[in-house]
């Protein structure tokens, strides 16, 4: 009769922590959260020219790394199946090991694991980056 018990709060309480913690995932978070110092290099590539920058200076680091930690981000929809994206970034630490990866499709959406993020509260400095590729 325990086992029954045991087998039966499984079967309620396993779903609903799974549901509580996908819920979590939607909450507005920092995708971003690296010391800029930390940071060694950041490679971009753009997907619309296919050409590919590797940013080592200290300044430029400093900037986008600042203003990646500084956005706070929505989850939103899957992004399987979808094609094209603007700026690949790759983040890399003081050893070479990259810490981090994302696409920045604007100012406001990137993809990141799996899904599109809008931004709640601040913008991603495109334009800067874009100037970076010419």
């Amino acid at each position: 009769m325990n086992k029954r018990r045991w087998i039966k709060w499984g079967v309620i309480v396993v779903p609903v922590i799974l549901i509580v913690v996908f819920a979590l995932s939607f909450v507005p978070h920092k995708v971003v959260n690296v010391e800029p110092t930390n940071v060694s290099k950041i490679t971009i590539f753009n997907g619309n020219s296919g050409d590919i920058v590797e940013i080592t200076d200290k300044s430029h680091i400093h900037h986008i790394i600042s203003n990646l930690n500084a956005v706070t981000f929505q989850k939103g929809k899957p992004s399987f199946g979808y094609l094209g994206f603007s700026f690949r970034t790759t983040i890399f630490n003081k050893e070479g090991k990259e810490i981090k990866e994302l696409i920045i499709n604007s100012s406001d959406t990137i993809r990141y694991n799996g899904f599109f993020y809008k931004s709640e509260d601040y913008a991603i400095d495109y334009d800067f980056i874009e100037s970076l590729m010419n």
